[in-house]
């Protein structure tokens, strides 16, 4: 039972990520039209490689960013990533540890403000916010980690699925499941969760092997020291960031395309590519490192299929 431990928290995790996603963007338009923000259509079944000029907004309202097309995205992302390993490579863990906690505590703070400010007004959001960031940067609490990733990715897909297409959306997760694979494989990705788990700034869920030790705090040994620890005696496993956000952005994206049916669907194909990845790692790997995005990404694209051809 608790070698399915870490399969049933993860799973949870992202329905209780998609469920707070779809309350979210059910108030989405609303509150755009009440802040009179504009957001050109997106066609379902156009893949935007590069921004090209979008139509004006309406009198009176104000058009929102244009960051719907695959290339900057893609750019961007990988220049974080090179950035972030260059950083950690040559800059000592001691000298990063305050400034990346003062980083996730200020997202963490964001992701609760996005999703409070369309029911709340701002200045409530933004008090409670800030004060979910403290919390986690004063005592990184496992529960409090988790509750503060769910709601960022929540935002991010919230925020990003708005403004691009199903199929721009389907093709960015294969790309990043290229790289998910890769990182992995060539040990990229243990490397930089060792570095960031030193600094209790790890991008990812945390799931602890025991009930009691969702109380714990990432501070101690057992999680800083996760990646040298032999997988059978680990006290916690990790389900990357990226795993839930970019499942979440294609499912807000499809929402809006093809309508809450849609979204469903997509949503709970995303779930069984990542029981599928599980399965693979429990049968095939004995506990080893797995790449989750591409069993993900391949069911997400069936559903997309489904969805534009039947």
């Amino acid at each position: 039972m608790k070698r399915l431990g870490p399969a049933f928290w993860g799973v949870l995790i992202l329905v209780v990520a998609q469920l707070i996603a779809f309350g979210v963007v059910s108030r989405e338009n609303a509150f755009l039209t009440e802040n009179h923000i504009y957001i050109a259509p997106q066609p379902p079944d156009v893949i935007s490689v590069w921004p090209t000029p979008t139509p004006p907004p309406p009198a009176g309202e104000t058009s929102a960013p244009a960051v719907g097309s695959l290339g900057p995205i893609i750019i961007y992302f990988g220049v974080v990533v090179v950035l972030l390993g260059i950083i950690l490579f040559v800059v000592p863990l001691s000298a990063l540890r305050l400034v990346l906690r003062i980083v996730f505590a200020f997202l963490f703070s964001w992701g609760v403000f996005i999703i409070l400010v369309f029911w709340l007004p701002a200045i409530p959001s933004l008090v409670v916010a800030v004060g979910m960031g403290a919390a986690w940067f004063l005592v990184p609490r496992v529960w409090l980690h988790n509750l503060a990733m769910i709601l960022v990715m929540v935002s991010v897909g919230a925020v990003f699925g708005r403004l691009i297409s199903p199929w721009t959306a389907m093709i960015l997760v294969l790309v990043l499941a290229v790289y998910d694979f890769l990182a992995v494989r060539f040990g990229y990705m243990l490397w930089m969760t060792k570095k960031l788990s030193q600094s209790v700034t790890v991008p990812a869920f945390v799931i602890p092997k025991g009930a009691y030790e969702w109380t714990g705090n990432l501070r101690e040994s057992a999680f800083t020291d996760i990646v040298d620890t032999d997988p059978l005696e680990r006290k916690y496993s990790i389900l990357g960031g990226g795993d839930v956000g970019f499942p979440l952005l294609l499912t807000v994206s499809v929402y809006f395309s093809y309508g809450l049916g849609g979204g469903v669907f997509v949503a709970a194909m995303t779930l069984v590519g990542l029981v599928a990845a599980y399965w693979i790692q429990a049968t095939f790997l004995k506990g080893k490192p797995m790449p989750a995005l591409p069993p993900i990404a391949a069911t997400s694209l069936i559903a997309l299929l489904v969805l534009r051809f039947f």
